[in-house]
């Protein structure tokens, strides 16, 4: 290497041509001089630089004749102290908080989406809820349907139920019991095949079996899909309706890795809409999936918000904000203070009179004003480098790198 070379005949040519006590003054003390286009090129004494020819300029770090000016340990002069624009700050403890903001997609609650399928073969004779969008209300008609094996059904109940009336105390307790048993299971038969309990206690109180039964909502709300036409044959397992209640919905919105930790299911959210900026929604985080999206590196979660006045609609878009809990009285350093290697991070603590020293330290969440946790490598009070600290990092190993080559010329 050009460093390796340099140094080397320059130590070799200043053995023979200097007078003992010249080189005991040079050991004190000891300029080196660089190539501010090749910055590799380091020298002692001035001259000009092997590859481009310019002259070598100060490097400005003497060394003092003391191993303590090198190694981990950086000692920086204070005029170049002040041309590298350090600045420092002091690790203190404090509250740590992070407003996580993100999109949200609106959708439905899917704990309140039904789907209305037949459970025997029939005809439909009417629609009642026959529009998408329609609003209806819990136990409100859909439709009406015809079915053969419902009108046989309401036969074998309305039998059973003429036995235990004619019955009375002309037979025996054992076989009243068999026509309670056969009415209980004519009857679960038809509430088997949805029919209200309404209708069956019309079929018992008129004796009037119908055509047809009614089919009606399983709660309040929008129907959202209706494949129920007059006059159209049904099969068992066809969906004929799907309905919606609106009244509270989900919001779906990602997060990311790092901002992970600071969320927690019940936390507080607040929703907007950009067609209604003014408007806020306050609602909660009802659920963390526990896996993360390969594509984009973000994980889902599951917000809850109730939608009285149906305002939020599903499909739309939003502007979410989670209010997260604060980390209490931790030790922070400020984020521009730590140095990421790959393998360590680093800060350089301020030891006075212009000397500096790395430290290794670990760090916990990011907070969302400027800070890490420091989990271990610093206490309150200490004063870091928060700017500057790049320059400081390259001259700490330009430091060490001298260091090794002036132990090999005193060899």
């Amino acid at each position: 290497m050009i460093v390796l070379a340099t140094v080397a005949a320059l130590s070799v040519g200043g053995c023979g041509g200097r007078k003992d006590s010249s080189r005991g003054n040079q050991e004190a003390e000891v300029q080196f001089y660089s190539c501010g286009m090749h910055p590799n090129v380091i020298q002692e004494g001035p001259g000009n630089c092997p590859i481009c020819g310019m002259n070598l300029t100060p490097m400005g770090i003497p060394t003092g004749g003391t191993e303590e000016t090198f190694g981990s340990t950086v000692k920086i002069d204070p005029t170049v102290e002040q041309n590298m624009g350090i600045r420092t700050a002091e690790v203190e403890k404090r509250d740590l908080t992070q407003t996580i903001r993100t999109i949200g997609r609106i959708d439905y609650n899917e704990s309140k989406v039904a789907h209305v399928h037949t459970k025997f073969n029939g005809w439909i004779e009417k629609t009642h809820a026959d529009i998408t969008g329609q609003r209806v209300n819990k136990g409100q008609p859909l439709l009406d349907i015809y079915s053969p094996e419902l009108v046989s059904a309401q036969e074998e109940y309305f039998d059973a139920l003429k036995n235990v009336r004619s019955s009375g105390n002309d037979v025996s307790v054992g076989a009243a019991n068999r026509s309670q048993t056969i009415l209980g299971s004519t009857r679960r038969r038809l509430e088997y095949f949805d029919v209200s309990g309404d209708q069956i206690d019309d079929l018992e109180r008129t004796g009037n079996v119908r055509k047809t039964l009614t089919v009606r909502s399983p709660f309040e709300g929008i129907v959202i899909e209706k494949h129920a036409l007059d006059g159209m044959e049904v099969k068992p397992g066809m969906m004929i309706y799907t309905i919606a209640d609106l009244s509270e919905i989900w919001v779906y919105a990602d997060i990311y890795e790092f901002e992970s930790p600071w969320v927690k299911e019940g936390l507080t959210a607040n929703m907007t809409l950009s067609y209604d900026p003014g408007k806020r929604y306050r609602g909660k985080v009802q659920y963390i999936y526990p896996y993360l999206e390969e594509e984009t590196r973000t994980i889902k979660v599951r917000l809850s918000f109730p939608n009285p006045n149906l305002k939020l609609k599903p499909g739309m878009y939003a502007n979410v904000e989670i209010e997260t809990s604060p980390l209490r009285n931790v030790v922070a350093v400020p984020m521009e203070a730590v140095l990421f290697s790959g393998e360590r991070n680093l800060v350089f603590i301020v030891l006075g009179d212009g000397r500096f020293a790395p430290r290794d330290i670990t760090v916990g969440i990011e907070s969302g004003d400027g800070f890490y946790e420091v989990k271990e490598g610093l206490s309150e009070g200490v004063k870091v480098v928060a700017s500057g600290q790049f320059l400081l990092d390259s001259e700490s190993k330009l430091q060490e790198s001298i260091a090794k080559l002036l132990s090999k010329r005193k060899e």
